[in-house]
């Protein structure tokens, strides 16, 4: 998958738009600026880690909407009560050959196996891909 097409991509400039708005009149500011320092940060990645990033941005949001997004170790992250719960790491920015799309401890995706993903290596999203992370970040946030 090449992330958001030229429809979503405008959408998302759109919704960039209404941020910066909003951060600036104060009313959800800091939330506004959160999100809008999230999607610029994405902007401004390289192929193919741009639409990795896209694309886990958009299963997170509609999949978890109560985690919001923020920029932890100036990468995207997405939090419940402040913490963070899953976050997405450059491979172009870290120096590495893939992306990471990566769960902290306060994921819900502990069990009795004493076996749970904490992270995964990204070179692209497959459909087998995106099914995986989807059931995982809803299950984080369960």
């Amino acid at each position: 998958m090449d992330g958001f097409s030229e429809e979503e991509r405008r959408a998302i400039k759109e919704r960039a738009e209404e941020l910066r708005k909003e951060a600036s009149g104060g009313r959800g500011g800091k939330a506004a600026a959160a999100e809008l320092d999230v999607l610029s940060k994405i902007a401004e990645m390289e192929q193919p880690d741009r639409a990795a990033a896209e694309r886990i941005h958009a299963i997170v949001t509609a999949h978890a909407p109560q985690l919001s997004p923020k920029l932890w170790y100036g990468q995207p992250a997405y939090a419940g009560e402040g913490k963070v719960v899953c976050f997405f790491r450059s491979g172009h920015v870290d120096k590495e050959p893939y992306s990471t799309f990566g769960f902290t401890p306060e994921a819900n995706l502990a069990d009795d196996s004493g076996l749970w993903p904490t992270s995964f290596a990204v070179t692209e999203l497959s459909d087998a891909a995106v099914e995986t992370i989807t059931d995982l970040v809803r299950k984080s946030v369960s």
